[in-house]
């Protein structure tokens, strides 16, 4: 702990970053693992139920914009699922020329968005976000979130 009562990273003393708990970690921890483990994924972030930055998975200029983008994309989803009486959105899917946007509900309304490659296997990246999305649905509680959230903001 810092002499304002913020807690440092242990052995990090970079400016703003904050010590996160071990849940808080784990979730920045699977993310980061799953852009290094699925190929043709380029980018992904966690984003809250009202549209905040929650983890990314790099400390990207852009991933602000991706969860806004993210944000917007899940609310557009829902307003059309709401209007048809289909039940809730599931997953998201966004093809462009150069590449996939993909988002998937997390069981607390948060949501996981991912970017992908064109070239990548939309199957393997769909599942291993199924798998992501169901182990940090489990972390997510609502501390952990508000944890999640106020690290991001110290960036």
């Amino acid at each position: 702990m810092n002499d304002s009562g913020h807690l440092v990273q242990a052995g990090d003393g970079t400016p703003g970053h904050v010590a996160v708990s071990q849940a808080a970690s784990s979730v920045r921890w699977l993310l980061n693992d799953f852009l290094g483990s699925v190929a043709g994924v380029v980018d992904a972030v966690v984003v809250s139920s009202d549209g905040l930055l929650l983890a990314d998975s790099r400390d990207g200029s852009r991933s602000e914009e991706l969860a806004a983008i993210v944000s917007a994309l899940t609310s557009l989803a829902a307003g059309a699922a709401g209007s048809m009486a289909r039940g809730a959105v599931k997953q998201t899917m966004v093809t462009m020329d150069q590449g996939h946007l993909v988002v998937m509900a997390i069981s607390d309304g948060s949501c996981l968005g991912v970017y992908a490659s064109l070239e990548c296997d939309l199957g393997v990246v769909a599942y291993q976000m199924a798998l992501l999305v169901e182990r940090a649905g489990h972390a997510l509680t609502p501390q952990v979130r508000s944890e999640l959230h106020r690290a991001m903001a110290v960036r």
